[in-house]
C-alpha cells in the first residue's frame, strides 16, 4: 500500500504526466464552478470525479491511459452536468463506450496491484481473463453510475433524464466499451518502475 500512495508525491515526468496533472488540477478547478452554477448534483459529479481522476496517478499508469482518462471523465461529468445528454440525445453512447472502458481497465489495474484479484494477464488465457475481467468491472461500474443518476433524480433533482431504455442502452454500450478495454489491456498496463514496486 505504501508504494501505492507514494505517487501522490512523486514529481511529473515528461510532457505526458504533466498533461495529466493539469487536467487534475483543471478537474479540482470545476468543483467550486459545477456547484455554483448547477447546484449540489453539480459539485457532488465533479467532486467524485475529480477524486478518481487521481487513482492512475496512484497507480503510475502509462501518461496516455492517464490522459484519456482523465479528459474523458471532465467531457463525460460536464456533459451530464450542463444536460448535454438530453440535449443531444446519441451523445452518452461514445460517453458511455468510452468512459466504462477506461475505468474499467484503470478499476482492474487498481484490483490487482491492491492484490484483491489476480492479473489477468499472468493466467493461462490471458486475452480472454483480461476480456472477461474487465467487462465485468465495467458491467459493475455502469451499474453503479445508474444507481447514482436515479438516486440524483429521486432525491436531488428530478429534471434528470432516466429511464428504463435509457439506463440498459447505457449499460450495453458501457459493456461493449469494456470489451475494447480488456483486449487493449496489455498495452494500457503501467509501466514497469522497479523502483516504486513494494509490498503492502
Amino acid at each position: 500500500m505504501r508504494s501505492i500512495w507514494s505517487g501522490l508525491a512523486r514529481r511529473a515526468e515528461g510532457p505526458g504526466e504533466i498533461a495529466a496533472d493539469v487536467l487534475r488540477l483543471i478537474a479540482l478547478i470545476c468543483i467550486p464552478i459545477a456547484g455554483i452554477g448547477w447546484g449540489p448534483l453539480g459539485l457532488v459529479s465533479l467532486a467524485f470525479v475529480a477524486g478518481c481522476m487521481v487513482i492512475p496517478r496512484l497507480l503510475h499508469v502509462r501518461p496516455s491511459l492517464d490522459i484519456a482518462f482523465g479528459l474523458i471523465a471532465l467531457v463525460s461529468v460536464w456533459s451530464s452536468v450542463i444536460d448535454l445528454y438530453v440535449t443531444v440525445r446519441w451523445w452518452d453512447i461514445p460517453m458511455h463506450f468510452l468512459m466504462n472502458g477506461l475505468a474499467a481497465v484503470i478499476a482492474v489495474l487498481l484490483f490487482v496491484r491492491l492484490r484483491l484479484i489476480a492479473d489477468p494477464q499472468r493466467l493461462p488465457r490471458p486475452v480472454f481473463a483480461a476480456v472477461l475481467v474487465t467487462t465485468a468491472f465495467g458491467l459493475g461500474l455502469g451499474v453503479v453510475w445508474e444507481i447514482f443518476e436515479w438516486f440524483g433524480k429521486t432525491f436531488i433533482d428530478d429534471d434528470i433524464y432516466v429511464d428504463y431504455r435509457d439506463t440498459i442502452g447505457d449499460l450495453v454500450w458501457g459493456g461493449l466499451g469494456s470489451i475494447l478495454g480488456g483486449l487493449a489491456l496489455p498495452v494500457l498496463a503501467p509501466q514497469p518502475r522497479p523502483a516504486t514496486v513494494g509490498h503492502a
